[in-house]
């Protein structure tokens, strides 16, 4: 077996207060040239499916083996890149999410969401107005260009968007958030008090109150393997209907606006029915509408992009910016020319790593009660990306071997959205789910209650 690739699920698996026992029952195989990267990126993606995997099969009791396919993987950590809604192709990333050049240096902006596309523009002094896309574009070049890139990223975040400057790895090193990055292992595992085993009937219930990928990766993971997963969105704030496509199959939608009274005591008839809470958004936004709720022997995941720690702990962030903070844009390009990840991987990746985290947390948790605490964040991934894991032998290599052949891995299905295509989940074993039970529905659509046991 490759060292490469057991050292990379030994040292997840461990985390996760896995046996090691049961690290010989996943098996790897397919095509080898896959996500080419300076970056061991493919190790770090067959690792996290591996150890999703394989807390999977623990769970259910079942021998295994689990089956990482390379082909499977590296097409699902592109799998917004292989939608296709009625045939058209979905939109990843909207004109002013990109990287700018500063008057010293770059910066990395994501204005996906119009919310945080009106805050960009504001922190800027450009006007959103009727002009057109070109034009708003040449107005935001302009404005960075006549900026520091740290005098942007500290402008547009107190306006409330989404901008960082370009950093090196060095630097990144070197900041007082990469200090607390560094500082911490890849996830954290807490019991949180001494509750009874909880009894369980009927399919696992799991809220999600994340979005875009990272969070939605974890729980439709969680809908392939049977969780009822059920989740919530404001209102006025729905996700983007692609990545909504993409990432919300096998789960229901709804709506609930938490500032309303009646809206909120949904929420939190749902939260006491609830096995596990997944959260996305960043820290301490949901706090006051999660004081008092919940019932003792939750299972919560906390997912955020830079930590709940340190002076970025309360900032929202997103996989492409945290690739340009951390170094990792550099290191895939240079100080000139900034580079990418071959998929967004800091999100999927820490996706599956978190589907892992809530399956440990129940199997301990069904053996041993108490209430459990999971916090993963795309940063402590990057962190461990870029210093857990042995670069690739030659920069960009692969391995060598066949070409990934995606269409082996996708699959199509009619539901509410129209014909879709979709790239199936590579968590994969035997005696488990081929595919997920349902398509995505009308985002919002369903009713905020549980299935019925």
């Amino acid at each position: 077996m490759d060292n490469t690739v057991r050292g990379g699920t030994e040292s997840l698996w461990s985390a996760l207060g896995g046996d090691p026992a049961l690290l010989d029952r996943v098996e790897y195989g397919g095509p080898a040239g896959v996500l080419p990267a300076r970056l061991p990126v493919r190790d770090l993606a067959r690792a996290t499916v591996a150890v999703a995997g394989l807390a999977a099969v623990e769970r259910a009791g079942l021998p295994g083996p689990v089956r990482v396919d390379e082909g499977a993987v590296a097409t699902a950590f592109v799998s917004e890149r292989h939608l296709r809604i009625g045939g058209r192709a979905p939109v990843n990333f909207a004109p002013l999410s990109r990287f700018w050049r500063a008057c010293d240096g770059w910066v990395r902006t994501h204005a996906n969401y119009p919310h945080h596309r009106a805050a960009l523009l504001s922190a800027l002094g450009v006007r959103d107005g009727a002009a057109g896309v070109t034009e708003t574009v040449a107005a935001v070049a302009a404005a960075i260009g006549e900026r520091t890139a740290v005098g942007t990223e500290t402008a547009v975040y107190a306006a409330g968007g989404l901008a960082v400057a370009l950093r090196t790895p060095g630097e990144w090193a070197a900041h007082e958030q990469g200090r607390e990055v560094a500082a911490r292992p890849v996830l954290t595992r807490e019991r949180l008090d001494e509750a009874p085993p909880r009894r369980r009937h009927g399919p696992l219930r799991v809220l999600d109150l994340t979005r875009v990928i990272a969070g939605p990766v974890a729980t439709r993971t969680l809908a392939l393997l049977g969780a009822d997963v059920l989740r919530i969105d404001p209102p006025g704030n729905p996700e983007l209907p692609d990545q909504h496509a993409d990432t919300d199959v096998g789960k229901r939608t709804s709506a609930l606006d938490l500032n309303r009274r009646s809206d909120l005591r949904a929420f939190g008839e749902l939260l006491d029915a609830a096995d596990v809470l997944v959260t996305g958004y960043r820290p301490g936004a949901l706090d006051r509408f999660l004081t008092g709720t919940g019932r003792p022997g939750l299972v919560t995941a906390r997912l955020s992009a830079w930590g709940d720690f340190g002076p970025w702990g309360g900032r929202r962030g997103f996989d492409s910016l945290v690739q340009a903070a951390t170094g990792i844009a550099v290191t895939e390009g240079s100080a000139d020319a900034p580079g990418a990840l071959p998929a967004q991987a800091l999100d999927h990746g820490t996706g599956y790593l978190l589907a892992a985290a809530v399956l440990r947390s129940l199997t301990e948790q069904d053996r041993d009660g108490g209430s459990r605490l999971v916090r993963l964040g795309l940063a402590r991934t990057g962190h461990w990306l870029t210093h857990a894991l042995p670069l690739p032998r030659v920069p960009g290599d692969t391995g060598g071997g066949d070409p990934v052949r995606p269409e082996r891995h996708l699959a199509e299905s009619d539901g509410p959205l129209g014909r879709l295509r979709y790239a199936r989940s590579p968590v994969a074993y035997e005696g488990g789910p081929a595919d997920w039970s349902r398509p995505p529905g009308v985002a919002g659509a369903d009713a905020p209650r549980w299935l019925t046991a």
